[in-house]
């Protein structure tokens, strides 16, 4: 699996270990010598990206750097030395995933013709490579606080059983993260088109569309099986975004 650079600055400092010179045969250390642990180290914490976001797509942010380090094959302290808290390897993989799904969105917008093919182009994109199963909690917080102001006829307090998205006091959205007022820029642009064209219920916002991304990606032990399940899923519950005659 890629993973993108990080964008945050505390995620991104990362350490790289010490350098170590071997001795050459006349007793002098040899400072080329230290290519291969930066190389190491590199691949270490590729290792470290790629199990978090295999280990917190399974099980949520709300795993344990025991059981990322575990998946890598390292110790949990080769984790905390490169990530000196959980919050700061979250933080990494929640912005890496807010690009790669603002990336999609951006694709779709621009080759997709059609309001309706350029919107449901995005979300089986987004579901197909799992993007839901890492959706940054922030995300949800912040659509839901925008699409209020926005859409009118959308309720803000839940009904009777209704799920909610977040908590009857949201947290303020961090005016620094420019990579969520991205996304959900991009994604407004997808809603607005496919709304304007009438093919988009008029009561579904940006919130929805991302909830829907969320939802569609389950996370099963068998490939074939979650992937079927994914397609699935997303296609009644795209059925349940179009909007119908009267």
């Amino acid at each position: 699996m890629h993973v993108q650079d990080s964008h945050w600055s505390s995620a991104s400092a990362v350490a790289t270990g010490a350098t170590m010179s071997a001795p050459t045969g006349n007793g002098r250390a040899d400072g080329a010598r230290t290519t291969p642990l930066r190389v190491d180290a590199q691949r270490n914490l590729e290792h470290v990206l790629r199990a978090a976001r295999e280990v917190f797509g399974e099980l949520g942010y709300g795993a344990p750097m025991e059981d990322v380090a575990r998946r890598a094959r390292v110790g949990v302290g080769t984790v905390y030395r490169r990530f000196p808290s959980k919050d700061v390897l979250v933080r990494r993989i929640a912005e890496e995933e807010t690009s790669r799904l603002t990336d999609q969105a951006r694709a779709a917008l621009g080759q997709e013709d059609e309001p309706w093919s350029a919107l449901s182009r995005f979300l089986r994109t987004s579901v197909a490579s799992g993007a839901g199963r890492l959706l940054p909690p922030q995300v949800l917080r912040v659509g839901v606080a925008e699409e209020h102001a926005h859409v009118p006829q959308q309720r803000t307090q839940p009904a009777a059983g209704e799920l909610r998205l977040v908590s009857e006091e949201p947290a303020a959205a961090d005016p620094g993260d420019a990579g969520t007022a991205r996304l959900l820029d991009v994604v407004g642009r997808l809603v607005e088109r496919a709304r304007a064209a009438g093919e988009l219920r008029p009561d579904v916002s940006v919130s929805d569309v991302l909830l829907v991304i969320a939802t569609a990606a389950p996370s099963l032990p068998d490939a074939a099986q979650q992937a079927a399940a994914s397609a699935r899923l997303l296609d009644i519950l795209l059925e349940g975004l179009r909007s119908r005659p009267e």
